[in-house]
């Protein structure tokens, strides 16, 4: 079994790129309606910050006026009210501002998780194999939700640096130096604990990220497995295997919570000090009168309405790396290189098959391993021609599988090529030559969903008379129709509701929906006992019928009336010629079907 790599891990880039990715999702190209959205969030959010900062100059008049109110020539009770009215402005401009941005924040947080789960598809079958498709599953569900915080952090941390700066402004032309400097060391200090601080809590947040991906591995690998577990008696074993985890997984949480505390205690002390600091400046300007009563009341409203969004700033600053190993996670999935791709002027096959028209499949001198230690085919060739079935046969291992996972691109060849209607296939668009081939499997999985569904999954825009008429072929209509809920029927989690030959009937109407021009059956019913066989083996001979036809077989029988059998042996064909021909030569061929006819015949 190939390793199993893990989804998380360390910060492989600086932080900036990791954001810095994330901007073209807030400025799309062609998109006019999205930009002009944020153009407006980021007008509204400064509107809204002058009139923040216009509410304690306000509110020191307020004070004067009843502390010297021949000073003034409007009366205190005008001030009152315009001290309301630009409190008001300030919180319809705010929550104005958040909703205007949130549609552009669940927007891109949708597209992100778009593009994510869409090149998950484009990655190939390699990939798939080494990954736990439950790490992979979440750690684009954490990534989503990454672009989605990072999205909200980012509108709540920048009317706050805008404020600070604002403020700060505020504060020389008012007051002196003294004050902004005090204020400029607090904002420092500030933030260089919290950068410290929290790049040493992400090492905990990345165990805890891990942990979480392994007991949700294993509990999916575990349910997946249901059966297996039950045959074995291994409910305790499998329930301690995830309770293990589940304890790494407590342990790191603790940890992160524990170092959270100790973040926002450091954080409240720094304010605390400087706060102080600042005020008893300020009271002994009072004292010798370079400042009025309310000149230092507007100073504490200011550093008040600083140091609160300030103080809400290090948890978003936690939040915002937080999230941001997570999108790493997902961006370095979106990162995988594709490993089979189309070229950039790829070959229309669609134009040269038709039902008229069944393709020519060509194998030429193939070679290909899965690693470069590990070499699978050796000088593979062989032609099925238009209309023609071609049987594939040998023993495990053999390299049969390989075969029909090459001609479908599920990996491109080491050496050699594959050819349809004479085109190598890795000129042709994946598109239209997975279009042009159907596959019945041996180990059917069906969607978690209804019968009709699965069935019509072979060609989305199908009508429920074509479904039908699928079904009809297969020889699995009456079948649903006996269910009380007929096509509606839910067939369970990978199709576990249903029997082996009934799911192979299910994947066989859905290939005969597809209508294929070339058609493989990978062993299609070699796990399936000789009644049902010999019935799906008649819907078979339907669906192959003016098809080119690649057959990939176990039991011998099925296969007699190949025009053309293959032997594979090592990765190579050591044996060719029809089922006549094969037992004649009296060699590896005569020698499977003696051993098949008197296992049968025992």
């Amino acid at each position: 079994m190939s390793p199993r790599r893990a989804v998380s891990g360390p910060l492989k880039k600086p932080v900036s790129v990791t954001f810095v990715r994330l901007l073209p999702y807030l400025w799309p190209e062609g998109n006019h309606a999205l930009r002009w959205r944020v153009v407006l969030v980021l007008l509204v959010m400064a509107a809204g910050e002058v009139a923040t900062l216009a509410v304690p100059l306000v509110y020191s008049r307020v004070v004067d006026g009843f502390v010297h109110p021949a000073s003034l020539a409007m009366a205190p009770a005008l001030l009152i009210l315009g001290y309301g009215l630009v409190r008001l402005i300030a919180a319809v401009l705010t929550n104005l501002r958040d909703a205007l941005f949130a549609p552009v924040r669940f927007r891109v947080a949708r597209q992100a998780a778009y593009r994510s789960f869409q090149h998950m598809h484009a990655l190939s079958l390699r990939f798939h194999l080494d990954r736990r498709t439950g790490g992979v599953t979440r750690a684009i569900e954490r990534g989503t939700e990454a672009v989605e915080t990072l999205l909200r952090m980012l509108m709540s941390i920048s009317p706050t640096i805008l404020q600070a700066v604002l403020v700060i402004v505020v504060i020389w032309r008012f007051f002196d130096w003294r004050y902004v400097a005090l204020m400029v060391l607090m904002v420092l200090a500030y933030i260089l604990f919290t950068v410290r601080f929290t790049t040493w809590r992400l090492g905990v947040r990345r165990r805890m990220n891990d942990t979480s991906s392994e007991a949700t591995g294993k509990a999916l690998d575990s349910l997946l497995n249901y059966e297996t577990v039950k045959y074995f008696g291994n409910e305790e074993h499998e329930a301690k295997r995830y309770d293990s985890a589940q304890a790494r997984y407590e342990q790191a949480a603790l940890t992160t919570q524990y170092s959270l505390g100790l973040l926002n205690f450091g954080q409240a002390a720094i304010i605390a000090v400087s706060l102080a600091a600042i005020m008893l400046l300020g009271g002994r300007d009072v004292e010798v009168g370079r400042i009025t009563v309310g000149e230092f009341v507007m100073l504490n409203t200011y550093l008040l309405q600083l140091y609160g969004p300030l103080n809400f700033l290090g948890s978003v600053y936690s939040g915002i790396r937080t999230a941001l190993v997570d999108l790493e996670h997902m961006l370095g999935l979106v990162d995988e290189p594709v490993e089979v791709s189309d070229t950039a002027e790829p070959v229309a096959l669609t134009t040269r098959l038709s039902a008229s028209h069944p393709a020519r499949v060509e194998f030429r001198n193939v070679g290909f391993g899965y690693r470069p230690d590990r070499q699978i085919l050796h000088d593979v060739s062989f032609v099925v021609e238009p209309g023609h079935k071609t049987a594939i046969v040998g023993s495990t291992g053999a390299g049969k599988s390989t075969i029909s996972r090459l001609l479908f691109r599920f990996y491109d060849v080491t050496s050699g090529a594959v050819l349809l209607d004479g085109h190598d296939i890795r000129d042709c668009r994946q598109a239209d030559l997975r279009a042009a081939i159907g596959v019945v499997p041996q180990d059917t999985v069906l969607f978690n969903d209804t019968i009709g569904y699965n069935i019509a999954y072979g060609r989305m825009d199908a009508t429920p008379e074509d479904v039908e008429q699928a079904a009809r072929l297969a020889q699995i209509h009456d079948f649903i129709t006996s269910l009380p809920e007929g096509y509606d029927t839910q067939v369970g989690e990978r199709g576990l509701k249903l029997s082996g030959g009934e799911k192979q009937r299910v994947a066989i109407a859905r290939t005969i929906l597809k209508d294929p021009r070339v058609l493989v059956l990978d062993e299609a019913t070699s796990a399936l006992d000789t009644h049902t066989e010999k019935e799906i083996q008649t819907a078979l001979k339907a669906v192959s019928a003016r098809r080119t036809t690649l057959v990939i077989a176990h039991r011998l029988s099925t296969i007699v009336d190949a025009d053309d059998i293959l032997v594979m042996k090592q990765g190579r064909v050591a044996e060719r010629g029809t089922h006549a021909d094969l037992l004649a030569l009296g060699g590896q061929y005569a020698a499977m079907w003696a051993a098949q006819a008197s296992d049968e015949g025992a």
